[in-house]
């Protein structure tokens, strides 16, 4: 930061000028800059210089974050904000994740449940998911942690349609799971992008009819994760099911 205050025609008379010292570095989403960038977090100490000499010393500075492309210093809170990068693996997840729910509430016997599930996790990013791989996915889970199909009451597996009855959507591994993939993410959405995901996942348990009581539980999650209030969430499923 160049000295301030009155000056001459050559040089500064008397001002404040700030010495930087760097304490961190990384990636970030730059707001300058629009895009992913590296960045140096910095504090300093300010000092009153007088005909270019520091004297008094004006107490701290920072801590900022400098971006090493356009050097605008930021507050640190804009490290809050996920890179690009990872802003597109958060929503693949969350995608993913959702569509795992909904088939392990379902069941993935309709060949259109399973369809609907793997057109909306390719679309997210995940193109070279197959049937095959979430329905692996989901007995392995359950056979190792049980945490997506784990919230049977006596539950098996997907086979026979496990998953209709004995659901508990609420303070079981099922609402971890889609807790810790979608509340991270929800405050970087707008509205709209938060409802697409309760969408993507409402098309996908109405793709072989009405919304049976497990799926309209996981759906119900879906949203609280969301942060979307709960008639919201009513009045979105209530219009997927209208157009489906």
């Amino acid at each position: 930061m160049h000295a301030q205050g009155r000056s001459g025609p050559d040089r500064c008379v008397v001002g404040v000028r700030t010495v930087w010292r760097t304490v961190g570095d990384g990636e970030f989403y730059c707001p300058g800059c629009g895009g992913d960038r590296n960045y140096r977090r910095r504090t300093g100490r300010r000092r009153l210089v007088v005909f270019g000499v520091p004297l008094l010393p004006r107490g701290p500075a920072g801590p900022v974050v400098e971006c090493t492309a356009c050097r605008v210093h930021h507050q640190v809170d804009v490290l809050d904000h996920p890179t690009t990068t990872r802003f597109s693996a958060m929503l693949r997840d969350a995608v993913h994740t959702v569509a795992l729910a909904v088939l392990a509430a379902g069941g993935t016997e309709a060949r259109t449940v399973r369809r609907a599930a793997v057109g909306a996790v390719r679309a997210a990013g995940f193109v070279d998911c197959s049937e095959e791989q979430l329905i692996t996915l989901i007995e392995a889970l359950a056979a190792d942690t049980g945490r997506l199909p784990g919230m049977y009451a006596g539950g098996t597996g997907l086979g026979g349609g496990c998953g209709r009855d004995g659901f508990d959507p609420r303070g079981t591994a099922l609402a971890i799971e889609l807790h810790e993939a979608l509340e991270p993410l929800a405050p970087h959405l707008q509205p709209a992008g938060r409802e697409s995901i309760l969408l993507q996942g409402a098309r996908i348990a109405l793709a072989d009819g009405p919304y049976r009581p497990a799926e309209r539980e996981v759906l119900a999650t879906v949203g609280r994760a969301l942060l979307i209030c709960p008639e919201d969430t009513d009045r979105l499923l209530a219009a997927a099911r209208t157009q489906s």
